[in-house]
C-alpha cells in the first residue's frame, strides 16, 4: 500500500518535534535527570568606620574588570595549587565583579562620609574614579582539609580632572570556611566580601581626601 505523504505543515511540525527531542536529550545529565542547581547570594554586612574622613568631592565607581574565568557565575574551587575546578550544581546569583562593585558602593553610601557616589554607568560628574580589577575569587584548599574563601582585588583611584593616578593598592582577603559543603563556603565568601568592601571604601576616602587637600580650590 502506498503511504500518503504528510502535508508540508505537518512535516515541518514533525521535524520541529524531533529537533526539540534531540536538544532536550543533550541537556540531560546522568541517567536522564537534570542536575539541580543551587544559587547562592552571600549576605555582606560591612560596617563603615567612624574615623573615615568626611569628604565634599564626588566619586564614580567603574565596573570592575576580571578575566572571564574569574568573573564566571560558577563557584570556583582550587583543590591543589595548579588546578582550578568549579562546584557542580552551584552558582552565584551575580558574577564576582557585580558583587564587589555593589559591596563597595553600599559601604560608601551607608558611611555618610560622602554625598556624591555612584556608578560610572549612571553618567554622573565626579572628581575621582575608582577602578578595580578582580584577580581571584575562589575557594582555595592550599593543601589543607578545609577551603579558604579568597578574594584578591587591585584597586586604582584616579583624579578625573587630569586623569592622574592618585593611589593604587592590591587587597587580599582570606576567610577560612568551617566545613567543605558549598553553603558554608558561600558564607565564608560573604564575610570576606564584607571585609574587602569596607577596606576598599575606607582606603578610597582616605586617599582621595589626601589628594583633594593638595588641589587648588
Amino acid at each position: 500500500m502506498k503511504q500518503r505523504a504528510l502535508p508540508i505543515p505537518l512535516r515541518a511540525l514533525a521535524l520541529l518535534c524531533l529537533l526539540s527531542a534531540v536538544a532536550g536529550c543533550s541537556s540531560l545529565l546522568g541517567g536522564g535527570k537534570r542536575e539541580p542547581v543551587t544559587i547562592y547570594s552571600p549576605q555582606t554586612v560591612a560596617q563603615p568606620d567612624p574615623s573615615w574622613p568626611a569628604v565634599d568631592w564626588q566619586l564614580a565607581i567603574a565596573r570592575p574588570s576580571a578575566a572571564r574565568l574569574v568573573d564566571s557565575p560558577r563557584i570556583a574551587v582550587r583543590p591543589t595549587p595548579g588546578e582550578l575546578q568549579v562546584y557542580r550544581g552551584s552558582s552565584w546569583a551575580q558574577p564576582p565583579t557585580d558583587m564587589i562593585e555593589a559591596g563597595v558602593l553600599r559601604v560608601l553610601e551607608d558611611s555618610g562620609k560622602i554625598g556624591g557616589v555612584g556608578r560610572v554607568s549612571t553618567g554622573m560628574r565626579s572628581d575621582y574614579r575608582l577602578a578595580m580589577d578582580v584577580r581571584r575569587f575562589e575557594a582555595d584548599y592550599r593543601g589543607g582539609a578545609l577551603p579558604v574563601a579568597t578574594i584578591e582585588v587591585s584597586a586604582t583611584l584616579l583624579n578625573n580632572h587630569d586623569q592622574r593616578i592618585v593611589a593604587r593598592r592590591t587587597f587580599l582577603h582570606e576567610e577560612p570556611a568551617a566545613a567543605t559543603d558549598v553553603a558554608t563556603v558561600a558564607d565564608a565568601f560573604g564575610h570576606a566580601l564584607a571585609s574587602l568592601s569596607s577596606d576598599i571604601a575606607g582606603w578610597t576616602l582616605v586617599q582621595g581626601q589626601g589628594d583633594a587637600r593638595t588641589q587648588p580650590r
